[in-house]
């Protein structure tokens, strides 16, 4: 991998797929992450897919009003105005991180393979960083990633 640094979310499988497909272009957070710009997400769908499946470049991150964050990104959010606004509800100011160079595992790697390399790995809450001592960090740097083909069955929103 570059020198980039690399962290671990876990999505909802219709959010996954809305970025897989490119519908969905951004990741909303209700807290700051402290990640920078090049920073590469790795994507894990939640059950019922419960498979590492893909990554993104970070290429920026906005904090803002959850306001200001519907006007900015609201197209490319995959979500409708009240889901987005209430997922920030309370919250001062909530987080966008744009999402670029979307990418599929040519083999998804199911949560028993993550925890067969990573001993009590579970799926992050909100999100793990990868450094080069993380032991999936060897694996990621080898996997063979394809294009924007989703490995991911499709799924009907909840």
């Amino acid at each position: 991998m570059s020198n980039a640094e690399n962290i671990l979310i876990s999505l909802a499988p219709r959010h996954a797929q809305n970025i897989f497909d490119g519908i969905k272009h951004i990741e909303l957070r209700r807290r700051p992450m402290n990640v920078l710009p090049g920073t590469l997400a790795w994507i894990y769908v939640t059950l019922p897919v419960g498979a590492l499946v893909g990554r993104a470049t970070i290429s920026a991150i906005h904090t803002s009003s959850p306001s200001t964050l519907w006007r900015k990104f609201g197209a490319v959010s995959g979500l409708e105005r009240s889901e987005f606004l209430s997922y920030l509800k309370g919250v001062e100011k909530g987080v966008v991180l744009v999402l670029e160079e979307v990418r599929t595992l040519q083999d998804p790697m199911p949560l028993h393979d993550l925890r067969d390399l990573s001993e009590g790995f579970n799926p992050p809450q909100f999100f793990v960083r990868i450094t080069d001592e993380h032991p999936l960090f060897d694996s990621l740097t080898s996997m063979m990633l394809t294009g924007r083909k989703s490995m991911l069955k499709k799924v009907a929103p909840s």
